[in-house]
């Protein structure tokens, strides 16, 4: 087997079995990657620079296709059932020997990299692509050692991505030739018969969610910025609610768009890079985004191009609605250097609630933090998973459900310490619809949201009231700064309230019957936190 690029150890590589007539390529820059690419045709040189890609069949995640090896040390610990699903350690074993065996004579590349911004926190992991692309989307994405430390690179976790390696559901015990394996004991992870990039992100912040409780430090599925005032602000949100957008603003320094740790230290990047959604962008309502779907680095995905110029347009989504653009976060101007600051004064909690019953921001007790962040609800956007074309109700346990290997509650009781331990405010930000329910109402303005979030951040809604009298016991603000006050209650929004008394009375008894899985590890006062299942006139 043949060794190219920077920081080579043959040795290791083929010590885990992976051997033969192939190339390997080492660590390869920006630059490397982008020939390569080109080169293979994996991808296009579009106008300013970006590589634009196809990811195939799948330009989303396949949730059904992910499983976990169900062994002495994982068999006590992991959440089972249909988020985690139980694989086999026969079956693993079975299946990284034939995906090792798949990759003789191939060319593979390979980058080093951390997951974790923080020296003390952070997890040496390395990544094994078949495609060139790839691998510069793992370069983008996760957090690059220094030259120095690169050199010094021990690998803890490996993630092993073949496209082109169809699994055998009667050999494997997989469902379908597609697999994400996750194998929290050998902390090594098999990716097959999926050209999506994100499963290697979401598979290594699953690992990191099932590593990091134990050392006191939450793992959260959100963004994170910090402004002048050194105060941090955490969103928390599906893939979709707008965590990349709100959080990426100019007068506010981005420590991360979509996953990060809290310690006793502060709130901490996992990331290196952003993965942002980026169908209909717009210049004026999201520059710092914008900007990167127009600079050399960035990786489009799915996106339609004009064969004669190259240039993007993003309005067209007849590919996908899944679009994305993946860039290292040094791509945003004001992004913090070093990816990591102090404790959450405010936690956000975005839901876009298609129908519309829910108000543009809600402040919350403590016990609300506890039963709103397990409930995680939200409507699952189009095209962030397969099979789902327009928005639905959906309900993701620490809003992300798919990437939490423990149980919810473990992940519950420890943000709800850690905001009492450091006195965070939690609101509850509806992105969603207003005036009606998906077909009918609108899409929050997004100046809304803005300026609603600001004045939460910038403690302007400290001294207003507060009105509770609604069926889901919500304390919404009276007035907020540039938002009409029509607006705050959505019910006002509503020309037909009878409709919307019954529109939430039916998303009220939703939430009730969800939280039924949660009863009976929390607390009377948690459990009477939730709507109140009657009808406010």
């Amino acid at each position: 087997m043949k060794h190219v690029g920077h920081f080579i150890k043959a040795q290791s590589l083929e010590e885990f079995g992976i051997s033969g007539e192939g190339t390997i390529h080492w660590n390869l820059s920006t630059p490397e990657l982008y020939t390569a690419a080109l080169t293979r045709n994996e991808g296009k040189l579009i106008h300013l620079g970006p590589l634009a890609v196809d990811t195939g069949k799948y330009t989303g995640r396949s949730p059904s296709d992910k499983f976990v090896v169900k062994d002495a040390q994982s068999e006590n610990r992991v959440d089972w059932g249909k988020v985690n699903q139980p694989m086999t350690p026969g079956h693993f074993a079975q299946l990284q020997k034939d995906m090792l065996e798949h990759t003789k004579g191939k060319t593979l590349y390979i980058q080093d990299v951390f997951v974790g911004t923080h020296p003390k926190f952070r997890v040496p992991v390395r990544v094994i692509t078949e495609f060139a692309w790839h691998n510069l989307f793992v370069r983008n994405m996760f957090v690059r050692p220094t030259r120095r430390a690169q050199e010094k690179h021990e690998p803890v976790y490996t993630i092993i991505d073949l496209p082109s390696f169809k699994a055998d559901p009667a050999k494997h015990g997989t469902r379908t030739d597609t697999v994400i394996a996750l194998n929290v004991s050998e902390k090594l992870v098999l990716i097959g018969a999926t050209e999506y990039a994100g499963e290697m992100k979401k598979s290594a912040f699953s690992l990191m969610n099932y590593e990091l409780p134990a050392r006191d430090v939450m793992p959260m599925h959100c963004s994170a910025n910090v402004g002048p005032d050194n105060e941090v602000a955490v969103f928390f949100g599906l893939s979709g609610t707008g965590k990349t957008t709100l959080s990426a603003t100019n007068d506010r320094t981005l420590i991360g768009d979509d996953e990060h740790g809290w310690s006793d230290e502060g709130v901490f990047n996992f990331e290196g890079g952003c993965y942002a959604k980026i169908e209909h962008l717009n210049a004026q309502a999201e520059p710092e985004i914008y900007q990167t779907t127009r600079r050399f680095g960035s990786i489009l995905e799915n996106v339609v191009l004009d064969p004669e110029t190259m240039h993007v347009n993003l309005d067209d989504t007849s590919k996908t609605q899944n679009t994305r653009a993946a860039y290292p976060i040094s791509h945003i101007s004001n992004a913090s250097p070093v990816g990591y600051a102090g404790h959450p004064s405010n936690i956000i909690f975005l839901t876009a609630d298609a129908f519309g019953v829910l108000p543009p921001i809600a402040k919350l007790s403590k016990e609300q933090a506890m039963y709103y962040f397990l409930s995680g609800y939200t409507a699952k956007l189009a095209g962030t998973e397969r099979g789902v074309n327009e928005p639905k109700a959906t309900f993701s346990a620490c809003f992300g459900s798919p990437f939490m290997p423990l149980k919810p509650v473990v992940y519950g009781e420890l943000l709800v310490k850690k905001i009492q331990e450091h006195t965070t405010d939690v609101w509850l930000v509806n992105t969603g619809w207003t005036g009606g329910p998906y077909g009918t109402g609108q899409r929050m303005p997004i100046a809304y949201t803005r300026a609603i979030i600001n004045s939460a951040l910038e403690h302007r809604l400290d001294k207003v009231t507060f009105d509770s009298n609604n069926l889901f016991g919500l304390a919404i603000p009276e007035t907020c700064p540039g938002v009409p006050a029509e607006v705050l209650n959505p019910r006002n929004t509503w020309q037909d309230k009878a409709a919307y008394d019954a529109q939430a009375l039916n998303v009220a008894k939703m939430f009730v019957e969800n939280f039924k899985a949660f009863e009976a590890e929390v607390s009377d006062n948690v459990k009477q936190s939730g709507p109140r299942l009657e009808p406010v006139a």
